[in-house]
């Protein structure tokens, strides 16, 4: 079989490998089983090369995409809340969606108002990488959100940075030269090599 699937019948292994070289390239056996065997002609290291992308591709299609879970009290405090939201920031910039819990005790229960701060507070940090994908409820004694991570989203806040940060370099740039004006020229005491010239030493009184 030729490089482009052409049928060359049936030849001789010597007939057939030069041939192949002649083409400058590979004779490979695609059915060893077959009688008689079936080879073809190919470059043999551009279909390994194919071949490896293909499979990565696959592998990268095939990724099982999981929920991860961060839990969250009504009363934690500013340090724990940080921690617990960069480690929700990591699972969806890895790509997974994230189960947002808020825990009631006791009489906490009775003020989801505190609950849906908390959540809102977590979405606000990361809306430059996800979407609300279940808006926050009620679940027995606790609240549930549930985040995911968005393309677009992050396309745009990536383009939303990058022109800020042209601005900030524009209004720099224009703040340096207005922190710098013209010296006004008659003000400016002449330096030593500005004065005008003097008499030699020992010409002062003559």
């Amino acid at each position: 079989m030729s490089d482009e699937g052409e049928q060359l019948g049936i030849k001789p292994l010597p007939e057939a490998l030069s041939i192949a070289r002649g083409l400058d390239l590979d004779l490979v056996e695609v059915a060893p089983q077959a009688e008689p065997p079936v080879c073809r002609i190919m470059d043999y290291g551009k279909f390994k090369y194919e071949a490896g992308q293909k499979a990565k591709e696959s592998r990268r299609k095939t990724t099982q995409i999981s929920i991860k879970e961060m839990k969250y009290r009504v009363k934690i405090g500013k340090g724990d809340f940080d921690t617990k939201t960069r480690k929700v920031e990591e699972f969806l910039d890895e790509g997974h969606k994230v189960k947002i819990t808020i825990m009631f005790r006791g009489r906490e229960v009775a003020h989801p108002e505190l609950g849906m701060k908390i959540l809102e507070n977590v979405a606000a940090h990361n809306a430059d990488m996800a979407k609300v994908e279940a808006a926050p409820k009620l679940d027995g004694r606790n609240m549930v959100m549930v985040l995911a991570p968005d393309k677009r989203v992050q396309a745009d806040a990536a383009r939303r940075k990058a022109l800020e940060a042209e601005d900030a370099k524009a209004a720099a740039g224009v703040s340096v030269e207005d922190a710098a004006p013209p010296q006004d020229q008659s003000s400016v005491a002449p330096t030593p090599e500005q004065q005008p010239p003097t008499a030699p030493v020992g010409e002062e009184n003559e």
